[in-house]
């Protein structure tokens, strides 16, 4: 592709620029390595500005990137910079989550402190603080308390991320104005014409040897980084914080933290997962007691809001559909007593731990997301009895899950919160499903504001006290947090399932969920609502559902692989439940596990294909789940990583004669095999496929 001449001028000159700097920090830079002495994280001051750099094997991944901060009213922090100390300690500890990807996670870094000063008025001074893992990198800016910086208005933060490679990103971007931002389907593209995206951003260097993602950690009092601009050859991204209103992007004072900048690095994508380098950069868990967080599947009145639309037709579905819920009252009200339990007997008789009731509080008939502020929380509707529900459940050994939708009326929810929450837990009732549909809150804030971000850490505070489980929806992306508050178990912040019901394009596109998996996925668990069995959605709409509308494209093998894929400690068994009864294909969810002892990526390609293994805690069964996208595959998997002399049995659930997300989805081949560690075990993808495997030791 020709670039007119003076793009390529402008190229030239960057790279000049950018060759010149690296070579004269070179000369004098403080570094500091990994543990294994892979990466090396270099600091140093260049005509007044402080930059660092990053290699992996002596192979440069960021060239110098320049670091530094905007504020109202007062000069940037960026020029006439000198460095005035560092500090070096060692890290290495194994800690025990609560319930994860995996039960133990390893801390081992090197840690070195940068103290910097400005050289003239106001004088103003930080440190910058870089944690070096075998896995990838953190740094965060730390301001102590001085004359110089006291309450402070951040504009603009400066860091950048200055790509020695124009690595291939897949990203979504951070600058459409939708309702649910994070909702949006993967591209691919070169990182120098990146605009302006959400993280986590996952690149994998041309040469295909190393696997990068930048993302954040620990967010707290700040605002959501997004990344702006590759800017042509000169590979530069920068954090670019969500606004509160207008310029002004983090109000605060000094001392202060910024949340941790982390480049998470790997010789393959498939060993980007799973990802623990958030973790360990949060602080450790601060409940006494976690007891009562418990790792579940459950069902919902959900599904069948999705698959008909609402009755105000806010998702313009299927206005003469046969069988259909709505979140509003009248006549097809999904959240009635008599529904309730009618889904409460199903978990119980299928070992399902709970039922999610949407609809169930006043506030959802009209216009919901304007009508935001007339949500109440603890105000049932007449055919709903949220007490004589939640004995009900208890009864049946079954959590009734509450849902809060705010529609972004902040201070609305705010206002009921300890008295809602209250109230749940005096019945027993110990998880929230909560939603934030819009783009902006009541109070004029950007959804990925400061503002949300404490608003989110409110919620979580006050449901650990009211111990209170919390999935969210349409949330602040992950960042860690469920290392220190352990009740935040899940979220979504990606298309889920939903759009296989009513989102246009057909649906969710059957590379999804493969690009998930390297992206979304890198963060945290994602609620992303597997297991539809009526994959043509004949119950919605009276008949199947043609190829150009909205249905899910997998086959039904594939929904079952989902629950190896993409991890949730909640995961959900989506759809109705009378399109479970009589399906062999079912005891896979009765099955599976939702808590992992240990999780290995056994291979994987962005956006094409994923192998999953990963082992129940406090059991010896293993279960693998493999996807991929329109393409058929077939893969030989060793399953060297079962205990080797021992025997076990092997359920295999797979694509069956003839399936085919677009033609024929519904095909399932059950099956039993003898397995053991030497096992050489053959998979067969179908087109928008997958195959799910319980491994279990033989009796």
């Amino acid at each position: 592709m020709y670039a007119p001449s003076w793009t390529r001028g402008m190229a030239f000159t960057a790279l000049l620029v950018s060759v010149t700097a690296t070579t004269a920090i070179a000369q004098d830079t403080i570094s500091v390595s990994s543990p294994d002495g892979r990466n090396k994280v270099g600091v140093a001051i260049y005509r007044g500005k402080l930059y660092y750099m990053l290699s992996r094997d002596g192979r440069q991944i960021l060239r110098p990137s320049m670091l530094g901060f905007e504020f109202k009213g007062a000069a940037r922090l960026r020029d006439s910079l000198r460095i005035t100390g560092q500090a070096r300690r060692s890290h290495d500890e194994t800690w025990t989550q609560p319930w994860g990807e995996v039960a133990r996670v390893r801390d081992h870094h090197n840690e070195l402190k940068v103290s910097v000063l400005e050289t003239s008025a106001p004088r103003r001074s930080f440190d910058v603080v870089f944690r070096v893992f075998n896995d990838g990198v953190g740094f965060r800016y730390e301001f102590p308390a001085q004359p110089a910086l006291g309450d402070f208005v951040i504009t603009d933060e400066l860091t950048e991320f200055s790509l020695a490679d124009d690595a291939k990103a897949w990203w979504i971007p951070s600058n459409r104005s939708r309702l649910d931002r994070s909702e949006m389907l993967y591209s691919s593209s070169p990182v120098s014409v990146i605009d302006s995206i959400q993280t986590p951003l996952t690149m994998q260097t041309r040469d295909g040897k190393t696997a990068i993602v930048i993302h954040e950690a620990n967010l707290v009092n700040y605002a959501r980084m997004n990344l702006s601009g590759g800017r042509m050859e000169n590979r530069t991204l920068r954090a670019a914080l969500a606004p509160l209103s207008g310029p002004d992007k983090v109000i605060s004072r000094t001392p202060f933290v910024t949340p941790w900048r982390t480049i998470q690095l790997a010789d393959r994508a498939a060993d980007l997962s799973p990802s623990v380098i958030g973790l360990n950069l949060n602080p450790p868990n601060v409940l006494p007691d976690v007891s009562w967080i418990k790792p579940m599947k459950y069902v919902g009145i959900w599904w069948g809001m999705h698959i008909g639309g609402s009755e105000s037709g806010w998702f313009g579905g299927f206005a003469d559909s046969l069988r259909y819920n709505t979140w509003s009252s009248g006549r097809r009200h999904g959240a009635t007593t008599e529904n309730t339990k009618r889904y409460i007997d199903f978990a119980a008789a299928n070992g399902i731990g709970g039922v999610l009731v949407e609809g169930w509080n006043v506030g959802w008939d009209g216009d919901w997301i304007k009508n935001r502020n007339a949500f109440t929380f603890t105000q049932a509707y007449p055919d709903y009895d949220l007490k004589g529900l939640a004995a009900y459940a208890h009864q049946k050994g079954v959590k009734l899950i509450v849902h809060n939708e705010t529609s972004g009326g902040i201070q609305n929810y705010e206002r009921q919160m300890e008295d809602a929450f209250a109230l749940y837990h005096s019945l027993g009732l110990e998880a929230i499903k909560s939603g934030y549909v819009t783009d902006t809150t009541s109070e004029g804030y950007s959804h990925h504001s400061q503002f949300m971000v404490n608003h989110y850490r409110k919620v979580i505070e006050t449901a650990a006290k009211y111990k209170i489980m919390l999935d969210v929806h349409e949330p602040i992306h992950d960042t860690g947090e469920r290392r220190t508050y352990p009740n935040m178990m899940s979220r979504e912040g990606a298309r889920g399932q939903e759009y296989n019901a009513w989102g246009g394009e057909g649906g969710n596109p059957p590379e999804h969920e493969t690009n998930l998996y390297f992206t979304r996925l890198l963060a945290g668990p994602m609620d992303f609502t597997p297991g539809i069995f009526d994959l043509l959605i004949e119950r919605g709409t009276g008949r199947p559902r043609r190829i150009e509308e909205s249905r899910p494209r997998t086959t039904l093998a594939k929904q079952l692989a989902l629950y190896i894929v993409i991890y949730s400690p909640l995961q959900m068994a989506a759809d109705l439940p009378e399109n479970y009864v009589g399906k062999p294909a079912f005891q896979f969810i009765r099955d599976v596990a939702v808590d992992w002892e240990t999780s290995k990526t056994i291979d994987g390609k962005i956006g094409d294909y994923v192998i999953v293994a990963r082992k129940a805690k406090n059991s010896e069964d293993w279960f693998l789940g493999a996807i991929t996208d329109e393409e058929g595959r077939a893969f030989t998997v060793p399953l060297t990583f079962l205990t080797p002399g021992r025997k076990y049995v092997a359920e295999i659930y797979a694509d069956g004669p003839g399936a085919n997300w677009a033609t024929n989805p519904l095909p399932v081949a059950i099956s039993k095999r003898n397995v053991d560690a030497r096992t050489r075990l053959d998979l067969i993808l179908a087109p928008g496929g997958g195959q799910a495997v319980r491994i279990t030791p033989a009796r």
